[in-house]
């Protein structure tokens, strides 16, 4: 905690600080407005909101009508869609993964032990006898001086890699970011740097304390049809994750007998290790090529119209798919029409208001759960410019156990937004911290990371730590629960007759008042030094 103590009177002592007096107009976000689309957008009608299915017609159907009802203006010319062309693959892989070597050949389980990932846009995708090399963790970072494929002309080979970064669990503040996550140890840019360095494939190892979710979850996110955007970038052809159990099999029949190879991998001055090993397996796709939608409305400002405040929440889950205890609708109540229903509360609130100085724009992206797609798409091509777009304030899982005494930002110390919501918790009677669990790597895992990729400073925040009356060990429960029993489960559904909702009303109110601070006054946040989105807003 001692880099988060330095931030926080770094925070304090921070030069040009916006106005904290800024009150004007609070209005209470109302709870009921909350519940009620919850309870819509996570019914069953809505079959689970999956983009390509006619539960996204309904959806989107629905947002459209609440911004009219609302009095929202499109967000996007006359209209309030933004078509995301994307490719739904629904692959039929091989039900065995062949490892061959010199001791004989292990056949992997689909499912049970390996999971696709469906991300070549092409008819067939195999690997044929193709050599596995461990790669350690998968990354080139040249800033860390780091390369775990040097030296190795990957055509032909596939890179078997360790999820998150070397710095978990080494004790190391000062290797990579200790145990906080970089983008480095996210599985989206294991898949992107095999690919850019020609190997035919990747495997990654799951492991549920670094990826931070079991092995459930892989089965239950890599199964059915699976959304991409077409894209030039370089994809390898088999992108696959095989179990932690698997893998010790794997290194065990493989050459290597050096030190644990997750020990080897840690090291600075790692080299591939070349197993001795070959893996075969086959995925037969079908393709269907779609649009699906972000849908974006606004309130235009009054004096600086063409500044805008963006809120955004994903609208989308995993539609119907194979069933759990007899249940095959995967509603995502908490994931995430919590925070599409946060999005139209607050919008609700700001429309009972005079027009703000600055616009501020809603934004239902598509796509999240198979990558951040539509806000990956948004940021591609933008329909406000990123140089005037002053923040971004993003909500996935606005669904608190009733009121949190701590503020839990997501990326703290990356940008003045830190500030913002430091100075909106304080007027509730809370703190701020840094996310406890940086190690996991949350902040790569929501729609704000691709706003702030563009150099759009954002707040992904929430109340998860400390809860006012019931304390730390039951918010940790409560948190617990969800992620062992509901996260991407069918079981994350909507009961209004349990449902506490106070927590997501305290908490859309303090994203209410942050957006209200920025949209009256004439300061755009700035990125801390050290930040890797610093740049990206320096040189638009």
């Amino acid at each position: 905690m001692g880099k988060y103590l330095k931030i926080s009177i770094l925070l304090l002592l921070v030069g040009c600080k916006p106005d904290s007096k800024n009150d004007q107009g609070l209005v209470e976000i109302d709870q009921a407005t909350i519940g009620h689309h919850i309870e819509q957008l996570a019914s069953d009608e809505f079959m689970g909101r999956k983009p390509f299915t006619e539960g996204e017609v309904k959806t989107v159907d629905y947002l459209e009508k609440e911004f009219t009802k609302l009095g929202l203006l499109p967000g996007n010319g006359d209209s309030y869609f933004q078509d995301v062309p994307m490719v739904e693959i629904t692959g039929a892989p091989s039900d065995k993964m062949k490892i061959s070597g010199p001791k004989g050949d292990i056949e992997l389980n689909y499912l049970d032990d390996f999971a696709l990932v469906a991300e070549k846009i092409e008819a067939e995708n195999t690997l044929d006898n193709s050599e596995l090399v461990f790669a350690g963790f998968g990354i080139v970072a040249p800033e860390y001086g780091w390369n775990d494929y040097e030296g190795v002309d990957w055509k032909g080979k596939t890179a078997v890699v360790l999820i998150n970064d070397p710095g978990f669990k080494s004790g190391d503040s000062t290797l990579f970011k200790g145990n906080e996550m970089t983008y480095y140890g996210r599985w989206t840019y294991k898949y992107e740097e095999a690919a850019r360095q020609g190997a035919d494939g990747v495997l990654i190892i799951h492991d549920t304390e670094p990826a931070s979710y079991g092995w459930n979850v892989v089965q239950s996110s890599w199964r059915g049809g699976q959304l991409n955007i077409e894209s030039n970038n370089p994809v390898a052809d088999i992108n696959a994750w095989i179990s932690n159990e698997s893998a010790k099999k794997l290194f065990e029949a493989s050459s290597y007998k050096g030190e644990d190879y997750k020990v080897v991998a840690g090291k600075k001055g790692f080299k591939p290790i070349a197993l001795g090993l070959t893996a075969s397996v086959k995925v037969n796709n079908v393709l269907k090529r779609d649009v699906s939608k972000n849908v974006v409305a606004i309130l235009p400002g009054t004096e600086r119209k063409d500044e805008y405040i963006i809120y955004s929440a994903h609208w989308d889950h995993f539609g119907i798919g194979i069933p759990v205890d007899g249940d095959s609708i995967y509603n995502g109540a908490l994931d995430n029409a919590s925070g599409t229903a946060c999005l139209l509360a607050i919008a609700e609130a700001f429309k009972k208001l005079a027009p703000t100085k600055r616009s501020i724009v809603f934004m239902a992206v598509t796509g999240e759960e198979q990558g951040l797609l539509g806000s990956a798409f948004y940021a591609e091509n933008p329909i406000y410019e990123p140089k005037k777009t002053v923040a971004n304030i993003n909500m996935d899982g606005v669904m608190s156990p009733g009121r949190m005494k701590d503020l839990t930002i997501t990326g703290f110390g990356h940008s003045e937004m830190d500030e913002y919501g430091k100075v909106a918790a304080e007027k509730q009677g809370r703190y701020v911290i840094p996310d406890p669990e940086a190690e996991k790597g949350y902040f790569f895992r929501s729609d704000h990371f691709n706003f702030a990729k563009i150099g759009i400073p954002a707040l992904y925040a929430g109340g998860s730590y400390e809860h006012f009356e019931k304390g730390i060990e039951y918010a940790k429960l409560v948190n617990d629960e969800y992620r062992e029993h509901k996260y991407h489960q069918p079981s994350d559904e909507y009961d209004p007759a349990t449902a506490d909702l106070s927590g997501s009303q305290f908490d859309a109110q303090l994203f209410y008042d942050v957006g209200l601070r920025l949209a009256n006054e004439d300061y755009f946040p700035k990125w801390y030094e050290g930040s890797e989105f610093k740049a990206a807003r320096e040189n638009e």
